[in-house]
Protein backbone atom coordinates (compact mmCIF):
# COMPACT_ATOMS: atom_id res chain seq x y z
CA UNK A 1 0.00 0.00 0.00
CA UNK A 2 1.30 3.11 -1.19
CA UNK A 3 0.50 6.85 -0.66
CA UNK A 4 -1.25 8.87 -3.32
CA UNK A 5 0.30 11.33 -5.25
CA UNK A 6 0.59 14.78 -3.65
CA UNK A 7 -0.80 17.78 -5.40
CA UNK A 8 -0.87 21.10 -5.17
CA UNK A 9 -3.46 23.02 -3.57
CA UNK A 10 -5.36 26.47 -4.72
CA UNK A 11 -5.39 28.37 -1.22
CA UNK A 12 -9.24 28.95 -0.75
CA UNK A 13 -10.13 33.01 -1.23
CA UNK A 14 -10.21 34.25 2.82
CA UNK A 15 -12.55 37.14 3.63
CA UNK A 16 -11.53 40.13 5.65
CA UNK A 17 -12.08 38.65 8.67
CA UNK A 18 -10.52 35.40 7.76
CA UNK A 19 -7.34 37.29 7.02
CA UNK A 20 -7.12 39.90 10.14
CA UNK A 21 -7.52 36.52 11.94
CA UNK A 22 -4.70 34.63 10.07
CA UNK A 23 -2.36 37.92 10.79
CA UNK A 24 -3.35 38.52 14.57
CA UNK A 25 -1.84 34.18 15.19
CA UNK A 26 0.76 35.48 12.56
CA UNK A 27 2.05 38.04 15.56
CA UNK A 28 1.32 35.62 18.34
CA UNK A 29 3.62 32.97 16.61
CA UNK A 30 5.98 35.54 16.13
CA UNK A 31 5.77 37.05 19.85
CA UNK A 32 6.42 33.82 21.11
CA UNK A 33 9.03 31.81 19.58
CA UNK A 34 11.95 34.29 20.69
CA UNK A 35 10.88 33.69 24.53
CA UNK A 36 10.03 29.99 24.17
CA UNK A 37 13.14 28.40 24.47
CA UNK A 38 13.16 25.67 22.04
CA UNK A 39 14.17 22.96 23.99
CA UNK A 40 11.07 23.54 26.02
CA UNK A 41 8.37 24.16 23.33
CA UNK A 42 7.15 21.15 23.89
CA UNK A 43 6.17 21.36 27.61
CA UNK A 44 4.84 25.01 27.05
CA UNK A 45 1.09 25.55 27.31
CA UNK A 46 1.18 28.59 25.55
CA UNK A 47 2.47 27.21 22.74
CA UNK A 48 -0.14 24.53 22.66
CA UNK A 49 -2.96 27.15 23.47
CA UNK A 50 -1.08 28.64 20.20
CA UNK A 51 -1.04 25.07 18.13
CA UNK A 52 -5.02 24.62 19.08
CA UNK A 53 -5.91 28.01 17.67
CA UNK A 54 -4.05 27.42 14.25
CA UNK A 55 -0.64 27.98 12.71
CA UNK A 56 -0.08 30.53 9.41
CA UNK A 57 1.09 29.10 6.53
CA UNK A 58 3.78 31.90 6.94
CA UNK A 59 5.04 30.98 9.88
CA UNK A 60 4.64 26.83 9.45
CA UNK A 61 7.98 25.59 9.21
CA UNK A 62 9.29 28.35 11.86
CA UNK A 63 7.17 26.54 14.46
CA UNK A 64 8.27 23.11 13.37
CA UNK A 65 11.82 23.76 13.29
CA UNK A 66 10.94 25.16 17.05
CA UNK A 67 9.19 21.99 18.06
CA UNK A 68 11.44 20.10 16.40
CA UNK A 69 14.61 22.08 17.89
CA UNK A 70 15.80 21.23 14.54
CA UNK A 71 18.57 24.12 14.96
CA UNK A 72 20.16 22.80 17.77
CA UNK A 73 20.90 19.75 15.88
CA UNK A 74 22.14 21.43 12.57
CA UNK A 75 25.84 21.53 12.36
CA UNK A 76 27.55 24.20 9.69
CA UNK A 77 28.32 22.79 6.63
CA UNK A 78 27.26 18.82 7.52
CA UNK A 79 24.57 19.12 4.97
CA UNK A 80 26.53 19.83 2.29
CA UNK A 81 29.23 17.29 3.36
CA UNK A 82 26.81 14.78 3.12
CA UNK A 83 25.63 15.40 -0.42
CA UNK A 84 29.12 14.55 -1.50
CA UNK A 85 28.80 11.11 -0.63
CA UNK A 86 28.80 8.49 -2.35
CA UNK A 87 25.22 7.42 -3.65
CA UNK A 88 23.60 5.18 -2.15
CA UNK A 89 22.04 2.14 -2.29
CA UNK A 90 18.55 3.40 -2.45
CA UNK A 91 19.12 6.59 -4.66
CA UNK A 92 17.41 5.20 -8.02
CA UNK A 93 14.50 4.00 -6.13
CA UNK A 94 13.82 8.02 -4.06
CA UNK A 95 14.58 9.47 -7.34
CA UNK A 96 11.97 7.35 -9.27
CA UNK A 97 9.84 7.91 -6.11
CA UNK A 98 10.13 11.71 -6.07
CA UNK A 99 8.75 11.99 -9.73
CA UNK A 100 5.57 9.26 -8.55
CA UNK A 101 4.46 11.16 -5.38
CA UNK A 102 5.41 14.74 -6.21
CA UNK A 103 4.29 14.89 -9.79
CA UNK A 104 2.80 18.33 -9.45
CA UNK A 105 6.01 19.64 -8.12
CA UNK A 106 8.99 19.10 -10.79
CA UNK A 107 11.33 21.38 -8.57
CA UNK A 108 11.56 18.19 -6.64
CA UNK A 109 12.11 15.91 -9.60
CA UNK A 110 16.13 16.49 -10.40
CA UNK A 111 18.52 13.82 -9.33
CA UNK A 112 20.37 16.98 -7.81
CA UNK A 113 17.32 18.69 -6.82
CA UNK A 114 16.23 19.04 -3.24
CA UNK A 115 14.53 15.86 -2.06
CA UNK A 116 16.71 13.36 -4.18
CA UNK A 117 19.79 15.33 -2.11
CA UNK A 118 17.81 15.51 1.14
CA UNK A 119 17.64 12.08 1.23
CA UNK A 120 20.92 11.07 -0.46
CA UNK A 121 22.18 13.02 2.77
CA UNK A 122 20.12 11.47 5.47
CA UNK A 123 20.86 7.86 3.87
CA UNK A 124 24.02 8.57 3.77
CA UNK A 125 24.28 9.80 7.97
CA UNK A 126 22.33 6.88 8.89
CA UNK A 127 22.85 3.75 6.58
CA UNK A 128 20.89 1.70 8.77
CA UNK A 129 17.67 3.05 7.80
CA UNK A 130 15.60 0.86 5.68
CA UNK A 131 14.09 3.19 2.53
CA UNK A 132 10.82 2.93 1.67
CA UNK A 133 8.55 5.24 -0.14
CA UNK A 134 7.27 7.15 3.11
CA UNK A 135 10.50 8.78 3.73
CA UNK A 136 10.52 10.16 0.53
CA UNK A 137 6.75 11.41 0.93
CA UNK A 138 7.59 12.72 4.51
CA UNK A 139 10.61 14.83 3.07
CA UNK A 140 9.23 16.33 0.09
CA UNK A 141 6.17 17.52 2.13
CA UNK A 142 8.73 19.61 4.28
CA UNK A 143 10.36 20.70 1.11
CA UNK A 144 7.40 22.18 0.07
CA UNK A 145 6.96 24.43 2.84
CA UNK A 146 10.69 24.84 4.34
CA UNK A 147 14.15 26.00 2.39
CA UNK A 148 16.49 22.69 1.81
CA UNK A 149 18.84 22.52 4.46
CA UNK A 150 16.03 23.54 6.78
CA UNK A 151 14.14 20.56 5.99
CA UNK A 152 16.59 18.38 6.24
CA UNK A 153 17.36 19.22 9.85
CA UNK A 154 13.68 19.08 10.77
CA UNK A 155 13.35 15.85 8.81
CA UNK A 156 16.40 14.18 10.98
CA UNK A 157 15.33 15.65 14.00
CA UNK A 158 11.69 13.88 13.65
CA UNK A 159 13.20 10.82 12.61
CA UNK A 160 15.08 10.68 15.74
CA UNK A 161 12.72 12.00 17.46
CA UNK A 162 9.70 9.73 16.39
CA UNK A 163 10.32 7.69 13.08
CA UNK A 164 13.34 5.95 12.58
CA UNK A 165 12.25 2.58 14.47
CA UNK A 166 9.47 2.36 11.32
CA UNK A 167 12.18 2.26 9.11
CA UNK A 168 14.56 -0.25 11.10
CA UNK A 169 15.41 -3.96 10.37
CA UNK A 170 14.03 -4.01 14.01
CA UNK A 171 10.03 -4.58 13.49
CA UNK A 172 9.60 -3.84 17.91
CA UNK A 173 8.59 -0.46 17.96
CA UNK A 174 6.35 -0.24 14.75
CA UNK A 175 4.55 -3.90 16.26
CA UNK A 176 3.96 -2.31 19.94
CA UNK A 177 2.72 1.06 17.64
CA UNK A 178 0.25 -1.18 15.77
CA UNK A 179 -0.73 -3.32 18.85
CA UNK A 180 -1.60 -0.07 20.46
CA UNK A 181 -3.31 1.03 17.75
CA UNK A 182 -6.00 -2.00 17.78
CA UNK A 183 -6.44 -1.92 21.43
CA UNK A 184 -7.68 1.88 20.94
CA UNK A 185 -9.96 0.94 18.40
CA UNK A 186 -11.48 -2.41 20.57
CA UNK A 187 -11.86 -0.18 22.87
CA UNK A 188 -13.54 2.58 20.98
CA UNK A 189 -15.27 0.70 18.35
CA UNK A 190 -15.54 -3.09 19.71
CA UNK A 191 -17.46 -3.72 16.44
CA UNK A 192 -14.99 -1.76 14.14
CA UNK A 193 -12.25 -4.44 15.72
CA UNK A 194 -14.04 -7.59 15.10
CA UNK A 195 -14.42 -6.43 11.40
CA UNK A 196 -11.00 -5.59 11.00
CA UNK A 197 -8.91 -7.88 13.33
CA UNK A 198 -11.09 -11.32 13.29
CA UNK A 199 -13.56 -11.34 10.53
CA UNK A 200 -11.47 -10.07 7.26
CA UNK A 201 -8.20 -10.99 9.40
CA UNK A 202 -6.77 -7.97 8.68
CA UNK A 203 -3.07 -7.82 11.02
CA UNK A 204 -2.33 -4.98 12.86
CA UNK A 205 0.82 -3.41 11.10
CA UNK A 206 -1.14 -3.98 8.11
CA UNK A 207 -3.08 -0.91 9.20
CA UNK A 208 -0.59 1.05 11.24
CA UNK A 209 2.48 0.87 9.05
CA UNK A 210 1.29 2.74 5.94
CA UNK A 211 -0.43 5.08 8.04
CA UNK A 212 2.71 5.73 10.64
CA UNK A 213 5.59 5.56 8.23
CA UNK A 214 3.80 8.52 6.31
CA UNK A 215 2.70 10.27 9.05
CA UNK A 216 -0.88 9.99 7.03
CA UNK A 217 0.88 11.42 3.67
CA UNK A 218 -1.55 10.74 0.43
CA UNK A 219 -4.04 10.01 3.87
CA UNK A 220 -5.60 13.53 4.67
CA UNK A 221 -5.84 16.08 2.05
CA UNK A 222 -2.82 18.79 2.70
CA UNK A 223 -4.61 20.60 4.98
CA UNK A 224 -5.99 18.16 6.97
CA UNK A 225 -2.10 16.95 6.78
CA UNK A 226 -0.74 20.58 7.96
CA UNK A 227 -2.98 20.72 11.51
CA UNK A 228 -2.21 17.22 12.01
CA UNK A 229 1.58 17.39 12.32
CA UNK A 230 1.24 20.76 14.21
CA UNK A 231 0.03 18.67 16.94
CA UNK A 232 2.11 15.74 16.16
CA UNK A 233 5.51 17.78 16.77
CA UNK A 234 4.08 18.47 20.10
CA UNK A 235 2.21 15.12 21.38
CA UNK A 236 4.31 12.47 19.55
CA UNK A 237 2.89 9.23 19.08
CA UNK A 238 0.01 9.35 21.11
CA UNK A 239 -1.61 11.84 18.15
CA UNK A 240 -1.22 9.10 15.49
CA UNK A 241 -3.03 6.77 17.56
CA UNK A 242 -5.82 9.87 17.80
CA UNK A 243 -5.76 10.46 13.94
CA UNK A 244 -6.24 6.27 13.25
CA UNK A 245 -9.02 6.50 15.55
CA UNK A 246 -10.54 9.06 13.98
CA UNK A 247 -10.28 7.91 10.49
CA UNK A 248 -11.69 4.55 11.47
CA UNK A 249 -15.35 6.57 12.82
CA UNK A 250 -14.82 8.43 9.67
CA UNK A 251 -15.14 5.38 7.42
CA UNK A 252 -16.56 3.17 10.29
CA UNK A 253 -20.12 2.45 8.12
CA UNK A 254 -17.69 1.47 4.77
CA UNK A 255 -15.76 -0.84 7.01
CA UNK A 256 -18.94 -2.57 8.53
CA UNK A 257 -20.02 -3.64 5.02
CA UNK A 258 -16.54 -3.79 3.58
CA UNK A 259 -16.24 -7.88 2.20
CA UNK A 260 -12.42 -8.11 1.81
CA UNK A 261 -9.44 -6.95 3.39
CA UNK A 262 -8.87 -4.95 0.01
CA UNK A 263 -11.72 -3.18 0.13
CA UNK A 264 -11.52 -2.12 3.85
CA UNK A 265 -7.43 -0.97 3.30
CA UNK A 266 -8.31 1.00 0.58
CA UNK A 267 -11.29 3.19 2.56
CA UNK A 268 -8.42 3.12 5.70
CA UNK A 269 -5.87 4.70 3.20
CA UNK A 270 -7.77 6.82 1.38
CA UNK A 271 -11.18 7.56 2.62
CA UNK A 272 -13.57 9.65 0.23
CA UNK A 273 -13.23 12.93 1.38
CA UNK A 274 -17.28 12.96 2.12
CA UNK A 275 -16.43 10.97 4.94
CA UNK A 276 -14.12 13.44 6.45
CA UNK A 277 -15.07 16.41 8.99
CA UNK A 278 -15.69 19.68 6.50
CA UNK A 279 -12.35 21.59 7.76
CA UNK A 280 -8.72 20.50 9.31
CA UNK A 281 -9.63 22.23 12.18
CA UNK A 282 -12.45 19.85 12.81
CA UNK A 283 -10.82 16.93 12.45
CA UNK A 284 -8.21 17.66 14.42
CA UNK A 285 -10.83 18.46 17.18
CA UNK A 286 -12.84 15.43 16.55
CA UNK A 287 -8.78 13.45 16.87
CA UNK A 288 -8.21 14.80 20.11
CA UNK A 289 -11.39 13.93 21.78
CA UNK A 290 -11.10 10.55 21.13
CA UNK A 291 -11.32 8.28 23.77
CA UNK A 292 -7.38 7.59 24.54
CA UNK A 293 -4.96 8.47 27.63
CA UNK A 294 -1.91 9.72 26.23
CA UNK A 295 -0.15 9.06 29.43
CA UNK A 296 -0.98 5.49 29.36
CA UNK A 297 -0.18 5.04 25.56
CA UNK A 298 3.30 6.47 26.23
CA UNK A 299 3.62 3.97 29.39
CA UNK A 300 2.31 0.93 27.66
CA UNK A 301 4.69 1.60 24.82
CA UNK A 302 7.80 1.53 27.35
CA UNK A 303 6.62 -1.47 28.87
CA UNK A 304 5.44 -3.25 25.76
CA UNK A 305 9.01 -2.64 24.08
CA UNK A 306 10.94 -3.28 26.82
CA UNK A 307 8.93 -6.92 27.06
CA UNK A 308 9.54 -7.78 23.57
CA UNK A 309 13.09 -6.62 23.26
CA UNK A 310 13.05 -9.35 26.16
CA UNK A 311 11.55 -12.14 24.33
CA UNK A 312 13.83 -10.87 20.99
CA UNK A 313 17.32 -10.34 22.64
CA UNK A 314 18.59 -13.98 22.21
CA UNK A 315 17.56 -13.51 18.58
CA UNK A 316 18.85 -10.42 18.15
CA UNK A 317 22.32 -11.22 19.76
CA UNK A 318 22.74 -13.74 17.12
CA UNK A 319 21.71 -11.85 14.50
CA UNK A 320 24.51 -9.47 15.09
CA UNK A 321 27.12 -12.09 15.96
CA UNK A 322 26.34 -12.94 11.94
CA UNK A 323 27.19 -9.78 10.79
CA UNK A 324 24.29 -7.53 10.71
CA UNK A 325 25.21 -3.70 11.33
CA UNK A 326 23.77 -1.86 14.22
CA UNK A 327 22.07 1.63 13.90
CA UNK A 328 24.47 4.23 14.21
CA UNK A 329 24.82 7.63 12.19
CA UNK A 330 27.71 8.55 10.48
CA UNK A 331 28.87 12.16 10.10
CA UNK A 332 31.65 13.96 8.29
CA UNK A 333 34.66 14.00 9.78
CA UNK A 334 36.05 17.42 11.28
CA UNK A 335 37.69 19.34 8.62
Amino acid sequence: MFPDAISSETPPTESPTSIDAHRQREGKWMALLPVVPPSQARKNKKVKRLLLEGVPSSVRYLVWCHLTDSKARAITGVYAQLGRRPRVAAFSDFEKDAKTYFPEQPQLHPHDGPLVSLLQAYLSMVPDIQYSSGLTSIAGHLLLLSPEEDAFWIFASMMDAYLRPYFSANTIQLEVDSALLSKAIEANDPGVFKKLYVTLCITPGTIAKPWFSTLFVGTLPVDYLHRIWDMFLYEGVPLLIRVGLTLVQCVRHLILQATSEEVAMEYLLHPPLACLPSTADTFLNQALSMKLKDDDVRKQRIKMESRLKRQTQSRSLSTNASGMQTASISLPKAS
